[in-house]
């Protein structure tokens, strides 16, 4: 077999592997992707956004109460986002702290919310899965302390499977979260900034320090961006080096 035979053979093999994940996918496109609609964040993502079936984690960036809720709401407006008007987002809980009202102002309403509870991060994996294969549902979130890469690679296949993006809220205990192996292929820490000075007296949008730790196929980043309004969407604050009317950043670095 010449060659180019063999490379229009393999071409055909992934081609045909393609169809078949997308049809396990309930016809979803496997490589789609949700974008933040930040051109800051999109345009340094491999693929230009998140993947639609694919496990992303996030984790505080330190093991305060502040940067967990950072991270959660994070997550929260990704979740709302994808679900959109119509879908429903699975929630798996370690613990009864989510606070319905905050997901609703991070772009995640109660009624597109479904929440389990489970005890221990196994129960927690295990109805992520479940969930993820299903196909039915928007977005799994489940909250964890340890998962490793066996763990992980499962919610990838089943995310996969299913065509349902797969998000993991990495809870801190007694180290950082996000040293343990992982085969996510996003993997974010999450943590509150300082907010933007208004231009007369009172408190500006909250804003986040936003890093991507580990992202497949493209090196990490860091940037600061106000928090997810109540669509769930990030927005650079109106001081910043990012945006394209601040390009020198010379009044970010004097705010800062």
């Amino acid at each position: 077999m010449s060659r180019v035979a063999s490379m229009r053979q393999s071409m055909r093999l992934e081609q045909l592997r393609a169809e078949v994940r997308a049809i396990a996918a309930g016809g979803k496109d496997p490589a789609a992707a949700l974008p933040f609609g930040l051109e800051a964040l999109d345009g340094r993502i491999a693929g230009g956004g998140l993947a639609d079936a694919g496990l992303h984690e996030a984790a505080g960036a330190s093991c305060g109460y502040s940067d967990d809720a950072a991270a959660t709401l994070f997550l929260a407006g990704i979740a709302g986002r994808r679900a959109g008007e119509r879908g429903t987002v699975l929630w798996v809980v370690s613990r009864r702290d989510l606070f319905a009202p905050g997901l609703a102002l991070a772009g995640l309403p109660p009624e597109r919310l479904l929440i389990a509870e489970a005890g221990r991060d196994e129960d927690v994996l295990a109805v992520m899965e479940e969930g993820l294969r299903h196909g039915a549902l928007a977005a799994v979130v489940g909250e964890v302390g340890r998962a490793g890469l066996t763990e992980t690679r499962r919610l990838q296949l089943a995310a996969e499977e299913g065509g349902t993006m797969a998000l993991m809220l990495r809870r801190w205990r007694k180290a950082d979260p996000l040293a343990e192996p992982s085969t996510a292929i996003t993997r974010w820490r999450i943590g509150p900034a300082p907010s933007v000075p208004l231009p007369t007296a009172g408190v500006g949008p909250p804003c986040w320090t936003i890093e991507l730790a580990r992202q497949r196929g493209g090196p990490g980043f860091s940037l600061i961006t106000e928090a997810c309004d109540a669509q769930g969407r990030l927005a650079l604050p109106a001081l910043s080096p990012h945006r394209p009317d601040q390009a020198d950043g010379g009044e970010w670095r004097r705010a800062a």
